[in-house]
């Protein structure tokens, strides 16, 4: 089929690959909601000699065995496709990887960093900060380039990782600015254009043209079509990078200013129509481009990552009592879990008060997590409502103290989708109405704003 304004798409698989997991959603834009959805775990394959490398043969059996279970169960009106940052893929000139898809977790070698850096651009440039690891995908490059210059000169073409699934289903390639534009280095979010490394570099000859996240890149290749069973009509959208696809549809339904909270392995925290604030590059502040191109202030830590190494291996389950006994003996934990990168980079973390277990310590870190999320959305300059997408909307005891820390109302977005509704919406033929999921206004306890100030008393006693 095609999309238009007389056959809108109205079923959108979305394929929503996460740094810990890929997913394939059926996303129905009449009820915005996902009514179907396929996951497997996201595991990098070790390093083999050289470094960690993202498995995408496992991701791509992943994604065309799931639309062809999906297709035999509902109608597919359009592919959509998001996934996480700081990854790209390099193509030879018969289109197979020319080096393996770096993890960007692998440590960039301290040496190359040092020449790197002379020529990375400024972040009032870029708006991107230095970060560890391989979290600058410039890095990634010129760490490539630097230690496999025969592999790296065979290199014709440089997809970012949403892009590449696309051209894989359609055969046709594109740039896009949501991933190019999330602290990677490549990208100057003022000009809308890329950064003067690409130049310094000469890279820009190997990205495809930019492309809007919303662009119809193709139909599905026809071979594809045949295995899934789809109409070979069927469309393929350009892609968005994943905590864009979060923002989207509240983009398009709100008036700022407000802000949106990203939870996944990352909680980005992005602060749209805010007040004017100087971004912080060391505490892992930076300049996000949303779907619109538009610059957005953000802020972010490894929330996700923390919460799953905090409660590994313990229960979920918590009661009002176990609230009470937090909030009564102050039991806190002091960032950070998750070093080198968030508002608190150089802290190691400790527990104020008895390490707690159980229910107990499933509420302590809930509060850990929304105090670090609103110390966030503060250095991002965040004004309005706040709200949550993601895992972290579910969590009753997070949602509160983050009211309570911020002051703020905020709106638990549903716990999940908000990922797959948003690249879902790129397939939209028009702007259409988000309903906006309703706002707990319940008062909030004066224990809670108060456990929130002896928090932040804390963590300044410290610095």
């Amino acid at each position: 089929m095609t999309i238009s304004a007389t056959n809108p798409a109205r079923f959108v698989a979305v394929i929503d690959i996460g740094k810990t997991n890929a997913k394939l959603a059926l996303v129905d834009l009449e009820a915005r909601a996902e009514i179907a959805a396929l996951r497997q775990p996201n595991r990098p394959l070790p390093a083999n000699g050289g470094y960690p490398e993202h498995d995408v043969h496992a991701i791509w059996d992943f994604m065309l065995d799931g639309l062809a279970e999906l297709r035999r169960r509902h109608r597919i009106d359009a592919i959509s496709v998001t996934t996480h940052g700081a990854t790209a893929v390099l193509l030879n000139a018969v289109g197979n990887l020319a080096l393996p898809v770096l993890d960007y977790e692998f440590a960039i070698p301290e040496m190359v960093r040092g020449h790197y850096d002379v020529i990375r651009p400024d972040f009032s440039e870029s708006g991107s900060p230095a970060l560890p690891l391989g979290l600058n995908l410039g890095a990634q490059l010129y760490w490539l380039q630097d230690r496999y210059p025969g592999y790296f000169g065979a290199v014709t073409a440089i997809l970012l990782y949403p892009q590449y699934w696309s051209w894989r289903l359609t055969g046709v390639m594109a740039s896009e600015a949501t991933s190019l534009g999330c602290h990677t280095d490549l990208w100057n979010p003022h000009k809308r254009d890329f950064s003067t490394l690409v130049d310094i570099m000469d890279w820009r000859p190997l990205f495809p043209p930019l492309k809007p996240a919303g662009a119809v890149l193709g139909p599905i290749l026809p071979g594809l079509a045949s295995y899934t069973g789809l109409d070979p009509r069927t469309p393929v959208i350009c892609g968005i990078h994943d905590s864009n696809a979060s923002l989207l549809p509240h983009l398009l339904d709100r008036r700022p200013p407000f802000a949106v909270v990203s939870t996944g392995t990352w909680v980005i925290s992005m602060a749209v129509g805010g007040h004017e604030v100087a971004l912080d590059p060391a505490r892992d502040t930076l300049v996000n481009v949303n779907a619109l191109g538009d610059p957005v202030p953000s802020a972010r830590f490894m929330g996700g990552r923390e919460f799953e190494q905090l409660l590994e291996g313990r229960s979920r389950e918590w009661s009002p009592a176990d609230l009470s006994d937090v909030l009564g003996a102050k039991i806190m934990l002091l960032p950070a879990v998750v070093t080198g990168s968030g508002p608190f980079p150089g802290r190691k973390a400790r527990w104020v008060g008895a390490e707690p277990d159980s229910g107990a310590r499933f509420v302590a870190v809930s509060f850990y997590l929304a105090l670090m999320t609103a110390t966030c959305l503060n250095l991002a300059g965040a004004e309005g409502d706040v709200i949550v997408e993601g895992p972290f909307a579910t969590n009753e005891p997070y949602i509160a103290m983050l009211e309570a820390a911020t002051g703020r109302a905020v709106v638990a977005g549903g716990g999940g989708t908000g990922t797959s509704i948003g690249a879902a919406l790129l397939a939209a033929h028009r702007r259409t109405s988000v309903a906006a999921a309703s706002t707990d206004h319940r008062a909030v306890a004066e224990s809670l704003r108060n456990y929130a100030r002896k928090w932040l008393s804390e963590v300044a006693a410290v610095e």
